[in-house]
């Protein structure tokens, strides 16, 4: 398998297959190996390390589909250097692929309970995989919903999966953006309003949560006032990620490393330093 490399800092060399755009500053682009074999296992919540020859490399989520392990797909904002080049590279370019590194959404812990995904704005990208995969075993679980925040309509991700989501019977989804025109039809305000507009059972739920530190800093908030324990919320902390295996140190978030042990963390074991300024 590609992802079972023996040195984890050598990149594969995986060539651009499609490339689209998702809104003004984000796209998603969908990779192929040119070596070895043709699929990539990886867990939802995991990430890899894109490396673009000559300029650098950056930690981006896997945003595909873990039943479809034969195209690996990254949705990516363009906020930094190597960013903006992925962004200039065309469709049979290459990129220098690492990973997947760290831990994954605790689907398994779910089994039997409710799940509510909450998402603020590119944080969809690393919970699509655990719809896709809630969706796929729909049976061993409960009630599921995704409540997404995004700025404005125009930052909606995934509109297309979304509408195709909303038409199912068996998973409830919730959207509402900071600001919108006359002609935006859904809810307007923080994602954290929605929370109070579903219905689910606190003491059997898993909740996943990812987004801007602040969001789900109140988020986490909302949930607990609801009576939800803080061993079954769960975050995605990707942040100050350099070289995917904890070796560099950028990514140290008090005692833990967060591409080792991370980036998706219980909040239990992180409450204590989590919201920090110092950190």
């Amino acid at each position: 398998m590609i992802n079972n490399i023996p040195e984890p800092m050598t990149p594969n060399v995986f060539r651009i297959n499609k490339k689209y755009k998702e809104t003004h500053d984000t796209f998603t682009i969908e990779l192929e190996p040119t070596q070895g074999t043709d699929e990539f296992f990886f867990s939802p919540g995991q990430f890899n390390m894109l490396y673009v020859f000559g300029v650098g490399e950056a930690p981006i989520s896997i945003s595909g589909d873990p039943k479809n392990p034969k195209t690996l797909k990254h949705t990516i904002r363009v906020v930094g250097t190597v960013t903006k080049a992925m962004y200039r590279l065309k469709r049979g370019e290459v990129l220098g692929v690492r990973g997947p590194f760290g831990s994954h959404w605790p689907s398994e812990n779910a089994v039997g309970k409710d799940v509510i995904i909450i998402a603020g704005g590119i944080g969809l990208a690393p919970l699509r995989p655990v719809v896709y995969q809630l969706i796929s075993q729909r049976e061993k679980y409960r009630k599921v919903v995704l409540l997404y925040g995004a700025r404005t309509p125009e930052d909606i991700l995934y509109t297309y999966d979304l509408e195709q989501w909303q038409r199912r019977f068996d998973i409830e989804i919730k959207i509402t953006v900071d600001a919108a025109a006359e002609n935006w039809r859904g809810d307007v305000g923080v994602v954290t309003t929605l929370i109070r507009k579903i219905s689910f059972d606190p003491s059997h739920m898993i909740g996943m949560i990812c987004g801007p530190e602040i969001m789900m800093r109140f988020t986490v908030a909302e949930l607990q006032n609801c009576g939800v324990g803080k061993e079954n919320i769960f975050l995605s902390m990707e942040r100050n990620m350099r070289c995917g295996i904890g070796f560099c140190g950028h990514c140290q978030f008090g005692p833990v490393f967060v591409c080792k042990e991370g980036p998706v963390f219980n909040y239990e074991c992180i409450e204590n330093f989590f919201g920090t300024r110092e950190i």
